[in-house]
């Protein structure tokens, strides 16, 4: 009987996998997403998709959808009770003094445009996503234009369902 050798997992793999395990605590079943933000190996801060404190969760009441309307003219539709999970580990990090500048953040699809802006001033110098976002488009060219350095585990693309 031969066993098999044990691989470790990267650096990446390992983080990322810990962003999976954080967003079990998520509060919006669109969406389910978690955050890490690690710097030289270490985990700094988390943070995953959530209302703010004291205000009820999609599992709770229900989803608060917002229609958007796009400079092309199609429109989409965003649940906006919730903080994103990349929100809410930036705020993390502010809340309890841990600077996050020239750090790492692992996500599970490319942010959304407010999270890459706020990414961007925040000093985040690389972002690993687990999949693309179907509407992602925008903030790809952000990161690009910074020169900030966007990798994807896998090249899929997370669509979300129009409820």
């Amino acid at each position: 009987m031969t066993e098999e050798k044990y691989v470790r997992p990267t650096w990446d793999e390992y983080f990322m996998e810990v962003c999976r395990a954080v967003a079990k605590r998520a509060t919006c079943d669109r969406g389910r997403s978690g955050c890490v933000i690690a710097k030289d190996k270490q985990i700094l801060v988390t943070g995953y998709v959530g209302s703010p404190k004291g205000l009820p969760h999609c599992d709770e009441i229900g989803h608060q959808m917002k229609t958007m309307t796009h400079e092309d003219g199609h429109q989409t539709q965003h649940c906006v009770r919730t903080a994103h999970a990349e929100q809410n580990a930036i705020v993390q990090a502010a809340k309890t003094g841990i600077a996050i500048d020239g750090a790492i953040l692992y996500c599970k699809m490319t942010p959304c445009a407010v999270c890459a802006k706020m990414i961007i001033n925040s000093g985040i110098k690389k972002v690993i996503c687990e999949k693309r976002y179907h509407a992602g488009s925008e903030s790809e060219e952000m990161f690009r234009q910074v020169g900030l350095e966007l990798n994807f585990f896998d090249e899929g693309i997370e669509q979300y369902s129009k409820q």
